[in-house]
């Protein structure tokens, strides 16, 4: 794989510590750096195989001085094979038509999103989320990104959003949400396996699912999706069957 090295030095900055919002009683910190759109894409691609994540133009990364429970996490397509329920949740799904479009916010998008926010998140930060803020979202973004929508074949209803960076080996589902009101679909779970079945058709070689953290009911459905790689300090390892079982003693089972 090519190694991108930025032309000019990239800053990193590092937050104060406050409240994680995975463990209960644990601060979190994090590392962060901006990116310029002249080398965005690049560097978006090499950070995230070092375990960052994307929000709009930064990248970041947990940096607890006590903690280190959270773990990148991705899927290798090749060896994925969707267990019973996710094959019954695709089959549940196959009313849904994926459409790609450019990462450009619509109004439609953002009722859709308002909805899932007060739905799931009403105690979070982002319900006072405005169209503005939502455009900016989406379209501030130096990386190569674009949105995947999901709709009723036959009505054109739209039911759920992923918003996904295109990495040089796979995906990376930065942020999705859905129809709150239609949880027999399972639509957060659905998604995940849709972009895996959509790297394996495209020969690529990974899905990027964010941080996965055993002890989280909101982080611990991740390792639903067997074999997941978790980058540890030695590179990325495969969870091992403790983990696994002791992950699905934890999630919360409406997670997606």
């Amino acid at each position: 794989m090519t190694r991108h090295f930025p032309t000019r030095p990239l800053q990193f900055y590092l937050t104060a510590p406050g409240p994680c919002p995975y463990l209960e009683g644990r601060l979190e910190r994090k590392v962060f750096a901006h990116l310029d759109r002249a080398e965005g894409a690049a560097l978006n691609d090499a950070l995230t195989h070092a375990g960052f994540r994307r929000s709009q133009s930064i990248v970041y990364r947990p940096a607890c001085e006590e903690c280190d429970a959270c773990l990148s996490s991705r899927v290798p397509v090749a060896g994925y094979a969707a267990s019973r329920n996710v094959r019954r949740i695709a089959k549940r799904n196959a009313d849904l038509v994926r459409v790609i479009r450019p990462a450009h916010a619509t109004q439609e998008q953002f009722e859709l999103l308002s909805r899932y926010l007060s739905d799931r998140h009403a105690e979070g930060g982002m319900t006072d989320m405005t169209f503005g803020d939502y455009a900016m979202m989406t379209a501030d973004s130096p990386a190569r990104t674009e949105i995947a929508e999901y709709r009723d074949r036959e009505d054109n209803t739209l039911v759920a959003v992923a918003l996904v960076d295109r990495l040089s080996d796979g995906y990376s589902l930065v942020y999705s949400y859905f129809d709150p009101e239609d949880a027999k679909r399972s639509l957060g779970t659905f998604m995940i396996y849709d972009h895996i079945e959509r790297a394996r058709a495209e020969g690529f070689a990974y899905v990027y699912l964010g941080y996965w953290v055993k002890d989280s009911v909101k982080m611990a459905y991740k390792a639903r999706f067997q074999p997941l790689e978790v980058l540890r300090s030695g590179g990325w390892r495969l969870l091992s069957e403790e983990e696994i079982a002791a992950s699905d003693a934890n999630a919360d089972i409406d997670a997606g």
